[in-house]
């Protein structure tokens, strides 16, 4: 089994990020004491234990200048969500997690996840994983009386057409990464249509995060994240993605580049809400 490579060591931005920034979208990873699934891709990056990795997420951060960050449990320590509590209580109130539970986890274990800071569950439709979308329903009233909410991994163009009805009946927020990641760049799909009428609607918020996955060359994706963002500025967010795990074909990027991608497609006023306002509104009590 391949191991992931290291991040990049973290530069800051050539624009600095507005104070108070998040970086929605990262990943923790663990040592020793935190159990990989035997079913994982791929095993972290080797050299560190947890203390390692939680000392690189600070550094990553605060060369970006985040004092915020979501971290989104990695399939790589499956239900086993003792790595991504353990970095939250490390880090403090200023950081949230998601969570990821299997089809039928009930009340108690959703009840745990929120005690434990986490705001949300996680759907993996792309890699696979232990929770389904019908699933996902199912938990949904659980999530809402907790005030949590599902954070979902797709293929736009493959998912979200047969999913849009749903997705309008849910009794709790949903919240797409990377940018819905499809698998063609066209920006004019019926696919972007459909994400596009449903941010519109309100009905989801969208991660303008991992372009690096979508092509080598991120300026691509400009027109696709302006289109997303003129649909509802409002329910858009931004993450680094790093550590950058399970990256395929992809090349590992700069955290410090990405932040400068969006800086470069964005207007002051657009920034403040992708990256402070709306995290607030969507993470914090």
């Amino acid at each position: 089994m391949d191991n992931a490579d290291p991040p990049f060591a973290p530069a800051p931005p050539t624009h600095p990020l507005p104070q108070g920034a998040w970086d929605a979208h990262v990943h923790m990873l663990g040592g020793p004491q935190h159990p990989l699934s035997p079913n994982r891709a791929q095993n972290p990056a080797p050299g560190h234990d947890f203390d390692d990795w939680l000392a690189l997420l600070r550094d990553h951060l605060a060369a970006l200048g985040c004092s915020h960050a979501l971290i989104v449990h990695s399939i790589l320590y499956g239900t086993d969500n003792a790595v991504t509590h353990d970095a939250v209580a490390a880090l403090g109130v200023d950081f949230k997690g998601v969570g990821l539970l299997p089809d039928g986890a009930g009340h108690n274990a959703v009840r745990a996840l929120s005690r434990a800071n986490c705001v949300a569950v996680r759907l993996n439709y792309v890699h696979g994983g232990v929770l389904t979308w019908d699933g996902a329903k199912a938990m949904a009233p659980l999530l809402a009386d907790q005030g949590m909410h599902i954070q979902m991994l797709l293929h736009a163009d493959k998912h979200i057409a047969e999913l849009a009805d749903d997705i309008r009946a849910l009794p709790v927020p949903l919240v797409i990464d990377h940018c819905g990641w499809p698998t063609t760049l066209a920006s004019n799909t019926t696919a972007i249509d459909t994400l596009c009428a449903l941010l519109a609607e309100g009905h989801i918020h969208i991660k303008l995060s991992a372009p690096y996955r979508l092509t080598r060359d991120i300026s691509q994706t400009h027109a696709l994240m302006r289109r997303l963002i003129k649909a509802n500025p409002d329910r858009c967010l931004w993450g680094s993605d790093w550590p950058h795990i399970m990256l395929g074909d992809a090349r590992m990027p700069r955290a410090a580049t990405l932040a400068d991608d969006l800086y470069a497609i964005t207007t002051a006023k657009e920034r403040q809400k992708i990256l402070i306002n709306t995290p607030n509104t969507l993470f914090l009590p």
